[in-house]
């Protein structure tokens, strides 16, 4: 039986050194987890956490429409990206509002940078692609040049201001900013994945393990910790952030997913526009609710949820809150079970634990 080689990102040998146990994640051979899941989820909500998310892809966009193109691709509004070093956050979307992907588009000085998620580089950039024609625009896959390290917690900002400069502290959310140290260019967004502030840093792929270790070297004083992909999900889903696979797929649409505030179809013309302005405007049968759940068992993705006897959805991603200190999911139920306060059920093994539909997200930090 042939077997499939995994890919390796450019920090492998550093997460081997650091005795991280590693898993297949769509294909790369990751780390889920150093110390454990629980230390590194809550070093990042109190401290400092780094991970490695080099296998993400990351594609620019050049040419004389490339604003014209990525707005039409994007549910979100680019024009709202009225100078360059900015960014924000969309998703790409087939013609019945199904999620091709979740993304986050940076308007750089004479270029978009459109960072998307590793398991769908090749499918993003084949869909990107075939919509080029009529914008005249260059669509290039810089994904294994690039390597991208996020930076997550209360002290990321001093932490990057200390090497990169004091400009750092005054970079707004979603802003992007660049800087030189020891001969090394790199750029990074005030952005991540985790419900903290921090960054996520794109760096050469050759001096991604330079970038890895100085962090790790000048963020020991401030309780940095290595993080890994198990840290990164139960960060996500405490701070109510969606999953491409889980709360996002090619049937469900970001509106389904919770995420209106991010598809605009006052703008005009996009991929989706008309199913996702209906849906917008109330025409939607079903939607992600965040369930508290009660007891110590915890829901996973596929558990059903009932509503008395009947079942009515499934878990979409679940786990323990590990900040907020009780079981949490995502669930796909009809819209009239979406009110905050319904109370709902979910099937765990052989028993019917309570829950109940709270407000999203259920953790989020003091500004």
């Amino acid at each position: 039986m042939a077997t499939t080689t995994l890919r390796e990102t450019p920090l492998a040998s550093a997460h081997r050194k650091l005795s991280a146990r590693m898993v297949d994640f769509a294909g790369w051979n990751m780390p889920v987890q150093y110390k454990s899941i629980v230390t590194e989820h809550m070093a990042t909500r109190e401290r400092l956490g780094i991970f490695d998310v080099s296998h993400m892809g990351e594609f620019l966009v050049t040419g004389d429409k490339a604003a014209d193109f990525v707005q039409y691709v994007i549910a979100n509004d680019v024009n709202r990206l009225t100078e360059p070093n900015r960014a924000l956050y969309s998703q790409l979307c087939y013609e019945d509002g199904g999620t091709v992907d979740d993304l986050i588009v940076y308007r750089r000085k004479d270029n978009f940078m459109l960072v998307v998620n590793a398991s769908n580089i090749e499918k993003d950039f084949a869909w990107l692609k075939s919509h080029t024609g009529k914008f005249g625009v260059t669509l290039t896959d810089i994904s294994d040049d690039t390597g991208l390290i996020a930076l997550q917690g209360p002290q990321a900002v001093p932490l990057l201001a200390e090497i990169a400069g004091d400009f750092v502290s005054s970079l707004p959310s979603f802003g992007y900013g660049e800087a030189t140290v020891d001969g090394v260019s790199f750029s990074f967004g005030r952005t991540g994945y985790t419900g903290e502030d921090g960054f996520e840093i794109f760096v050469p792929a050759a001096k991604v393990e330079w970038l890895w270790n100085t962090l790790l070297e000048r963020g020991a004083g401030r309780g940095i910790e290595p993080c890994g992909l198990g840290a990164r999900d139960t960060l996500r889903l405490e701070a109510g952030l969606p999953l491409y696979g889980h709360e996002l797929e090619k049937d469900i649409t970001p509106i389904e997913s919770g995420l209106g505030w991010s598809v605009k179809p006052e703008k005009g013309e996009f991929i989706g526009r008309e199913v996702l302005a209906k849906q917008k405007a109330g025409e939607l049968s079903r939607q992600i609710v965040c369930l508290k759940a009660e007891g110590k068992a915890l829901p996973r993705q596929g558990y059903a949820v009932l509503h008395g006897e009947q079942e009515v959805g499934k878990i979409t991603s679940g786990s323990q809150g590990i900040f907020v200190g009780y079981p949490i999911a995502f669930a796909m139920v009809p819209k009239e079970l979406t009110k905050v306060g319904t109370e709902l059920s979910i099937a765990i093994r052989d028993t019917k634990v309570p829950a109940k539909v709270v407000t999203r997200p259920w953790y989020k930090r003091k500004k």
